[in-house]
């Protein structure tokens, strides 16, 4: 397979999968804000703090406020990360890679970027029901994984697409635990209150594990929560199955069964091996927050690592 061909699977993976993240952020946190009782301030700043486009966010806008952060998680010209973006870059890869993808996953793509570039549309539905266009995006992105899995032949274009959908979906899971550390950080005062308890679930549900969870350790707490989205072995949406996942398919591109080949394969072995052989009683000693960053920093080395490898930076 040619590179830049790989290249543009494996982007156009990511970026559906972070639009489907960021609508699954902004619907949960808009539920919730719904849902707290008065003299419950709404936190809409840990969202763009998770994100990693703060400074960009400050640059466009005086304060925070629901309205804003919306626009720019989803619409905001200037933000590369907006869902709007995301569909728009996804649909470029797709388009320069026509050939290799089936008619009715070109199809679904286009029906995801007409519907979130219909300007008179997406203005009408923020203002009136939000949910309505979010719970929309993220059925038109879950439609797109369910047509990738029915008519795309498991070949080096599957793997490359894995590849990418799991290392987003790993990075995605990380950020909105941190959006948790964020709520938390001002005041330690609420653990354990029935605001902390409305804002745990409202995690699991972000990120669809509030079922799951329930059915394997039945009532709510920080510890088992945590250690449920970061190392359990069976949930598609924990940071190790996603690892796991990724190595798989990293494996079946490059022939490779055992150790590694290449600079991807090594990163991304060390870092499933080191959560392998992590507890949740060391995150928390060591501190989650601090966990987090240098997780997310070794997922974007191997992101680096798959790039420099297969598509020459």
């Amino acid at each position: 397979m040619l590179s830049r061909t790989a290249k543009s699977i494996y982007w156009m993976s990511r970026y559906v999968e972070r639009a489907e993240n960021y609508a699954r952020f902004i619907d949960v946190n808009y539920n919730l804000s719904l849902e707290i009782g008065p003299g419950v301030p709404e936190q809409w700043k840990p969202l763009i703090l998770a994100t990693g486009d703060w400074d960009l966010y400050q640059e466009h806008f005086q304060s925070v406020t629901k309205s804003d952060v919306i626009y720019f998680l989803s619409f905001h010209k200037e933000n590369p990360n907006s869902i709007k973006n995301c569909l728009i870059k996804a649909r470029e890869n797709a388009r320069q890679i026509r050939p290799e993808i089936t008619k009715e996953l070109w199809e679904q793509i286009n029906a995801l970027y007409y519907y979130i570039t219909d300007e008179n549309q997406i203005k009408i539905l923020l203002e009136e029901e939000p949910r309505n266009l979010f719970a929309e995006i993220k059925k038109g992105c879950q439609l797109l994984y369910g047509i990738f899995d029915a008519t795309v032949s498991r070949n080096e274009g599957w793997n490359f697409r894995t590849i990418g959908q799991y290392i987003e979906r790993a990075d995605k899971t990380l950020r909105v635990l941190d959006v948790k550390y964020h709520i938390l950080l001002p005041s330690t005062k609420a653990v354990g209150s029935t605001v902390d308890l409305v804002q745990w679930a409202s995690l699991l549900k972000s990120v669809s594990a509030y079922d799951m969870y329930r059915k394997k350790n039945g009532t709510l707490n920080t510890r088992s929560i945590v250690d449920f989205l970061l190392f359990d072995r069976h949930f598609a949406r924990s940071v190790f199955y996603c690892l796991i996942e990724a190595q798989v398919a990293l494996h079946e591109i490059s022939g490779n069964r055992t150790g590694y080949v290449n600079e991807a394969e090594r990163r991304l072995g060390a870092l499933k091996s080191m959560l392998e052989f992590t507890n949740i009683d060391a995150v928390l000693t060591r501190g989650l927050h601090e966990f987090i960053d240098d997780l997310q920093r070794d997922i974007n080395s191997v992101s680096d690592a798959v790039q420099e490898t297969f598509f020459f930076g």
